[in-house]
């Protein structure tokens, strides 16, 4: 079925930050966190820029909420294997750069990580993810708490643990496609590039209205269908390299077995059988021995 809606790749780049738009990535963000959010500004970040990443399958949003909580949404097409410590170094990287010289501790501003995947992250059954930092005892098993001075010094900390960074990953490929709750609604949204007329979630509704492809200008069209392009190119590249790597694997791996078989005097009769080479490549392995 061809997709009415953009994808939310490129709505993050390109309609999401219009301040009217707010209240769909408000909606988002509130049925993640099962807190009501409200966004304040968007501020700039390296690819938000309008750079050669554009042609990337990765993009990221920086946000501050009322509150001046800091919220990162990354999403990523492409298979990273240190992506778990690129999560670190972006929270890390954030709290760093929103301090300025001379700050005291208590000034450090808390930091949501959210991460939108469309690859198989890490090794689990579900779809979505939250970690956060608690301290537990190892001899009590009791979670450290603050102090009634840091409670009445922070009123509008909680516990300790909403003093440090707050990942969310969601899989999106993971997904089955029965939305069984709100936020099973907006994974969908996510993964299918479709609303569907029940859907009730929080900035769906919006969503629909404003994010349709008919309703974008000729330009907009256009940029949206360079992108759509560049996606499935980055797309295609992924699999073919994956596809030969693995073909190469297995070459190899034949190519060295042959060898080890040579060294032991095995007939080519009997080295074919095993590896499938040719008499004619095993001959010319041989010569090279």
């Amino acid at each position: 079925m061809k997709e009415r809606l953009v994808r939310f790749d490129w709505a993050m780049k390109k309609l999401l930050r219009n301040k009217a738009n707010f209240e769909i990535l408000e909606g988002f963000l509130s049925e993640l966190i099962k807190q009501d959010i409200t966004i304040e500004k968007i501020l700039e970040s390296e690819s938000n820029k309008s750079t050669f990443d554009d042609k990337h399958n990765r993009v990221d949003m920086l946000t501050e909420t009322e509150n001046g909580e800091l919220l990162l949404i990354e999403l990523q097409v492409e298979s990273q294997y240190d992506y778990f410590h690129r999560m670190v170094y972006g929270t890390s990287k954030l709290i760093t750069d929103n301090m300025s010289s001379g700050f005291s501790y208590e000034m450090i501003r808390r930091v949501i990580s959210i991460n939108i995947v469309y690859f198989d992250l890490g090794h689990g059954q579900d779809y979505v993810y939250k970690g956060t930092t608690q301290f537990k005892g190892i001899h009590k098993d009791d979670l450290l708490e603050l102090s009634p001075t840091q409670k009445n010094r922070f009123k509008n900390i909680e516990n300790v643990a909403n003093i440090f960074p707050e990942y969310y990953i969601l899989k999106v490929n993971e997904f089955d496609n029965l939305a069984k709750n709100t936020l099973d609604e907006w994974i969908y949204f996510l993964k299918n590039s479709e609303i569907k007329s029940e859907f009730s979630a929080k900035g769906l509704k919006k969503a629909a209205e404003e994010l349709d492809i008919l309703k974008l200008s000729k330009e907009e069209r256009a940029a949206y269908e360079r992108y759509i392009d560049d996606r499935r190119v980055g797309e295609s590249s992924i699999k073919t390299s994956w596809i030969e790597g693995n073909i190469k694997g297995r070459i190899e791996g034949k190519i060295e077995i042959a060898l080890e078989m040579l060294k032991d005097s095995e007939p080519y009769d009997k080295i074919a059988k095993y590896t499938g080479l040719t008499d004619y490549e095993i001959s010319e392995l041989h010569k090279a021995l």
